[in-house]
């Protein structure tokens, strides 16, 4: 094994939980290394909308990890700023806010209720009228009923992130390497990680963090120690660049529960939101499909639909492309961030589905405080590797 001769952490997976864990840890002092079978933020991360969203999370865990990454993105990139020069680059961090708006009567008030639980909450919620809502955005509807405008919803470049929190870790002495395939763990005679496998050896370490995103599932079980995380695909349709752009991210107020729900079959609910070149971003859609990642024509149509129906102006835009990619669902909706009490020395930092990346920042730290023992920001009960929903039995 070149370079690090034995890490105190291999990290595997190199998408932006996996690199957010790994600058989470390596800004704590310890020797990272980062392994990924493919090139770094090439995946899940790279099919990503790059939200940092509040809105979307009824009051709850998954609302306080959220606030908590929305707190710390800021302060992450200016550190990594100073630390690492041009070599950050523009990952684009911009506080649009979010709109989530309503079309009929019953879905007005379903908004007003969800909006109201989240205010008692303590979050930022702004109630609009029809005429005010389209003030701030003039191509919306005019058959809006309702909106909400949540000015602490933020997006950034999600490729650029990662990227950056890599070099961070590379500045410290740690290391990053893409097509490098991990098969397992390899486990002392008491059975805790001691290293990480794959085909034609095994890389020491002190600890390992399962950070593989979809594929969290697949390798918890090659390490003997199986949680429940599967893909579930989502499509993403772009625009060619249009004279005005929507200013916030804007979403059907139905989308909570399209993404919420299990059932069999495509979800879609629409949510749309401009790039800085004008571009514009529609979506959103959810399928199991297993690792299956072929477009359906009737899935890209319900979008076009759904994004027309808030946006008749989009019916005159030109689709320049559509990409899809999965997203790391588990049974109860939360991520599972921590230690795996089965196998000594394994941690596991997945399952937050389409939310990784919003929800980044503050899981690479809560990640990096319950491995070095400091106080956690936000209570980390709630996404513990034991509980019933995610640990799954082992095989014989």
């Amino acid at each position: 094994m070149t370079g690090i001769e034995s890490a105190d952490v291999i990290v595997v997976g190199a998408g932006i939980i996996g690199a957010a864990c790994a600058e989470a840890l390596s800004a704590a002092g310890l020797r990272v290394l980062v392994v990924d079978r493919r090139a770094p933020a090439d995946a899940t991360t790279a099919s990503g909308e790059g939200d940092v969203l509040v809105s979307d999370k009824p009051p709850g865990p998954r609302l306080d990890l959220g606030r908590e990454s929305l707190r710390r993105w800021p302060r992450l990139l200016d550190r990594l700023r100073e630390e690492l020069g041009d070599r950050l680059g523009d990952v684009e961090w911009d506080p649009t806010g979010g709109l989530a708006v309503a079309t009929t009567g019953e879905s007005a008030e379903s908004l007003a209720a969800f909006a109201a639980r989240q205010r008692e909450a303590g979050l930022r919620v702004e109630d609009l009228d029809p005429h005010r809502a389209r003030e701030l955005e003039p191509l919306l509807t005019a058959d809006l009923t309702a909106a909400a405008r949540y000015p602490d919803d933020a997006r950034l470049q999600p490729v650029p992130a990662a990227t950056a929190m890599l070099a961070a870790v590379r500045a410290r002495g740690g290391e990053v390497r893409g097509g490098v395939e991990a098969t397992g763990l390899v486990t002392s005679d008491s059975g805790a990680a001691v290293g990480v496998r794959r085909s034609t050896d095994g890389m020491p370490c002190g600890a390992v963090v399962n950070a593989c995103g979809p594929w969290a599932g697949r390798f918890s079980i090659a390490a003997g120690a199986p949680i429940d995380v599967v893909p579930r695909h989502g499509t993403v349709l772009v625009t060619a660049p249009l004279p005005e752009r929507v200013r916030h991210k804007v979403y059907d107020c139905g989308y909570v529960e399209a993404v919420s729900g299990v059932e069999g079959g495509v979800r879609t609910s629409p949510v749309v939101e401009s790039t800085r070149s004008g571009s514009v971003l529609i979506g959103s859609s959810r399928r199991f499909t297993g690792f299956d990642d072929n477009l359906e024509v009737s899935e890209l149509r319900a979008l076009a639909r759904g994004a027309v129906r808030l946006f008749p102006a989009l019916a005159r835009a030109t689709v320049m492309s559509a990409y899809g990619g999965f997203r790391p669902w588990t049974p109860d909706r939360l991520p599972v961030i921590g230690a795996d009490p089965r196998v000594p020395g394994l941690w596991h930092a997945a399952g937050h589905e389409g939310a990784g990346i919003g929800l980044a920042a503050a899981t690479g730290r809560l990640l990096a405080d319950l491995f070095t023992g400091a106080e956690p920001a936000v209570d980390p009960r709630p996404y513990r590797v034991d509980r019933p929903e995610i640990m799954m039995e082992v095989g014989p």
